[in-house]
């Protein structure tokens, strides 16, 4: 634990960020809807903030080799800062649609500078904790900053400039932590061919968790608008997903440590298209309902990426966890940008509730595919399989999330990925041959001759010899 201590100062300026970044997201959401932008813009601007998280991802390694970890952070920090001043001077959906892009690299590139300080001070025995209380931070002050808009509402000033100081603030602790600065950053391996050879079913559902998650923490916020939910009303329905989404990991990942993987995504799944399907049909106008099934859809889909993460390194040779997920990553993140900009389209051809339509379609074919792909393979033992640790599917994991995590440092010996030729043998005392070579080489001779003379007396015809 005295690691952690030692670098509470990240994991604070990261707090300040994910506070800002959660109100940020969720402000413009209902803020957009409020100035009558269209649902195709409201959707591009999630598409814009997952195609800068992507560039930044790969992009922000460079800068970091240039400038070192304490500027390059505070660079991210300013990008946030005018982004979101921008957004309260030049309300336009094209503008908000570049602006989210800028908001996405900065994020990315913060979190990859945050990760890699924490992986470079971690030690093994302290990885598990750091990775843990660096993922429950993140969660818990995104999840406050969407409630902060309950307090601030979305009309006015004060909700940007609020946001403002939250990312500015970021840069304090820092410029002032002892901590000394790591190596340079590493690039983004985004291997997604590998991926596709090691686990076909972590490709599609990462492109499904993707699509369902990326259109739903973007265009749900509109969806609750358009119901009549006011501000707060937003802010508390969001906080219930995430937070019943958040508890719902730990157990849902625990049970996928004891059985195959594939069943918990083929449950999980099947739910989430299931609550989808019902939002269609119920359509609640607010009140209980509303808040029950937005609830629901948190425990249901939040856990599946972090599930489809472990079960594609179940199947990972040694040393290519980073790369497998980084390809996970890659294949998030092209979800995460599509998806907004077709439901969106979707909700005008139908009503605003056929943002649902999308996210039960994708979960219900990832239930699917996992169901298929059950009969096609089978599962992995206990001895060949990771362990299971909580991530945030919907923003948020970057290469550095992957660097971080514990899984990429666990050596073979503690987790085999294929059992060895003999297990089926029982082990038994081993009883040592001293005979040297050179008397097994005198013998070998003595052995072929009889059966040579003997094969010559039988059939004289044969000719021994040259």
């Amino acid at each position: 634990m005295s690691s952690v201590v030692k670098i509470y100062a990240l994991f604070f300026g990261s707090a300040l960020l994910l506070f800002g970044g959660g109100l940020q997201g969720l402000l413009l959401s209902v803020r957009g809807a409020d100035e009558g932008f269209s649902l195709l813009a409201l959707g591009l601007i999630g598409t814009g903030w997952s195609v800068g998280f992507i560039a930044g991802s790969i992009t922000v390694p460079m800068l970091v080799q240039r400038t070192g970890h304490i500027r390059a952070f505070s660079i991210m920090a300013a990008i946030g800062t005018v982004t979101i001043l921008l957004n309260l001077l030049w309300v336009n959906d094209v503008g908000w649609i570049v602006l989210r892009a800028f908001s996405g690299f900065c994020f990315a590139g913060a979190a990859m500078i945050v990760e890699s300080w924490l992986n470079e001070v971690a030690e093994n025995k302290s990885r598990g904790t750091i990775f843990s209380v660096y993922t429950t931070i993140n969660m818990t002050a995104s999840t406050l900053g969407q409630l902060a808009m309950s307090v601030t509402g979305v009309d006015g000033h004060i909700p940007f400039v609020i946001g403002a100081i939250s990312f500015i603030c970021a840069v304090i602790p820092t410029a002032l932590t002892s901590t000394p600065q790591p190596r340079p950053l590493a690039s983004a391996k985004l291997d997604v061919r590998l991926l596709y050879r090691t686990s076909p079913l972590a490709v599609i559902a990462a492109f499904s968790v993707g699509m369902a998650n990326g259109t739903f923490g973007t265009l749900a916020p509109v969806y609750g608008h358009v119901q009549g939910l006011d501000a707060p009303g937003i802010a508390y329905l969001f906080a219930v997903t995430a937070v019943l989404g958040a508890i719902a990991q730990i157990p849902a990942g625990r049970i996928s440590d004891g059985m195959d993987r594939r069943m918990v995504i083929v449950v999980l799944g099947a739910a989430a298209a299931l609550i989808g399907f019902l939002m269609i049909l119920v359509n609640p106008h607010g009140g209980w309902p509303m808040y029950v099934l937005f609830g629901a859809y948190g425990l249901t889909a939040y856990p599946i990426y972090a599930i489809a993460v472990a079960h594609a390194n179940d199947f990972a040779k040694e040393g290519e966890f980073g790369r497998v997920a980084g390809g996970m990553l890659l294949v998030l993140g092209s979800g995460l940008a599509i998806g907004p900009a077709v439901a969106s389209l979707v909700m005008n051809l139908y009503q605003p509730v056929g943002l649902f339509i999308v996210t039960g379609t994708f979960h219900g074919a990832l239930a699917v595919t996992a169901f298929l792909r059950m009969r096609i393979r089978p599962v992995r033992d206990e001895k060949g399989r990771v362990r299971f640790r909580v991530l945030n599917s919907e923003k948020g994991v970057s290469p550095g999330t992957v660097a971080l995590d514990p899984r990429s440092e666990e050596s073979q010996e503690d987790l085999p990925h294929a059992p060895p030729l003999n297990a089926h043998l029982k082990p038994g005392p081993v009883t040592p041959t001293p005979a040297p070579v050179s008397e097994v080489e005198i013998l070998v001779p003595d052995v072929v001759e009889p059966v040579v003379i003997v094969e010559k007396k039988d059939n004289p015809d044969v000719q021994v010899g040259p």
